[in-house]
């Protein structure tokens, strides 16, 4: 028999021997040198002792199935709200209640209402300051001289210009009556289209001085030569001032018709002035109807430069119509010296 010699004393290393000779073993028999490493499967069953509990998530050994499985995973939602901006306040030294924006339109009205005050003039300032709401400008409807209860009308402010002020309380509205006074009238509310009251009262010497007075039947004897040195002297437009011309022709032809230019005109109107009684400056228009009818009539009699804005402007600087706002102290006095008499 075979002499069966266990291999436990024999050398590591070694393969098993029986009686000297080396015994062939199947491979799946054979005991590796080096342990096997534990297949992958069962590393994920496996549950690890409490002693690699701790160890670091930034350790190499990290497997291939861990990496799948983080792969697999669905991703986080990426939030699409902004970060909120931090808000500073701005220390502002503002003596108005309220935010800023709201001190700001504060600004705003007052920088309005002043420009208001400085491009006022009648009839053309669609949006007024009411009186009642004009905190900001309620002292400008009072007199700059003189007695300070006597109220003018609220498109004369402390930035009017004296000669336009003294028109106001001397002239405006107040009825006329002469022929050359009604004509140099005309011929002003003509100029003063696209321009203001006060820069046409300031020449209005120029134009009397231009016009030989107003006189209409000189003016309408002009020559051409005459009307271009006018046009270069005093740096009329050589249209307006032909314009000019043809009204002196068309007011000889009216006399002839109805007496005098007076009477032309004031019976448009019943020989009594007109009274409106507005209250507050932006109801004054720029036209109406009455102004209309007497610039149609004017029109197809030949006189040029006679719009609807344009008589009515004329209306109310002769006196045809009391434009004065009732709170105004001309009001009345215009309003009782309004009688017409032959």
């Amino acid at each position: 028999m075979c002499n069966f010699k266990s291999n436990s004393g024999q050398t590591a290393g070694l393969p098993p021997q029986i009686d000297g000779r080396a015994v062939l073993q199947p491979a799946g028999n054979r005991v590796p040198d080096t342990p096997r490493p534990v297949k992958k499967s069962l590393q994920k069953s496996l549950s690890l002792p409490s002693s690699f509990s701790n160890l670091s998530n930034n350790e190499t050994h990290t497997n291939a199935t861990d990496q799948r499985l983080v792969s697999t995973m669905p991703p986080k939602p990426v939030s699409t709200t902004k970060a909120k901006k931090p808000s500073y306040q701005i220390p502002v030294s503002i003596d108005v209640a309220g935010s800023i924006a709201a001190a700001q339109r504060v600004q705003t009205a007052i920088v309005q209402a002043q420009r208001k005050m400085r491009i006022a003039h009648y009839g053309r300032t669609k949006s007024m300051v009411e009186r009642k709401s004009a905190s900001v400008i309620d002292s400008t409807i009072y007199e700059e001289t003189g007695n300070q209860d006597e109220k003018r009308c609220s498109f004369i402010t402390n930035y009017s210009d004296p000669i336009y002020v003294a028109y106001h309380d001397e002239e405006w509205g107040m009825p006329v009556h002469d022929d050359k006074m009604l004509f140099e009238l005309l011929v002003l509310s003509g100029a003063q289209v696209g321009s203001d009251w006060t820069a046409i009262l300031k020449k209005r010497e120029d134009f009397r001085h231009a016009f030989a007075g107003f006189d209409s039947e000189l003016v309408a004897k002009f020559t051409e030569k005459q009307m271009a040195l006018i046009s270069t002297e005093h740096g009329l437009d050589l249209a307006k001032v032909h314009g000019v011309v043809d009204n002196a022709k068309r007011i000889l032809e009216v006399k002839r018709d109805f007496g005098s230019f007076d009477k032309y005109l004031w019976a448009f109107v019943n020989y009594k002035p007109l009274a409106p009684n507005y209250k507050f400056g932006r109801k004054i228009p720029v036209k109406t109807s009455k102004s209309e009818s007497i610039s149609k009539d004017m029109v197809r009699r030949g006189f040029r430069f006679v719009g609807p804005t344009v008589i009515h402007s004329f209306m109310q600087a002769a006196g045809l119509t009391n434009d004065h706002l009732i709170s105004c102290t001309r009001h009345r006095f215009c309003s009782t010296n309004a009688s017409f008499s032959y």
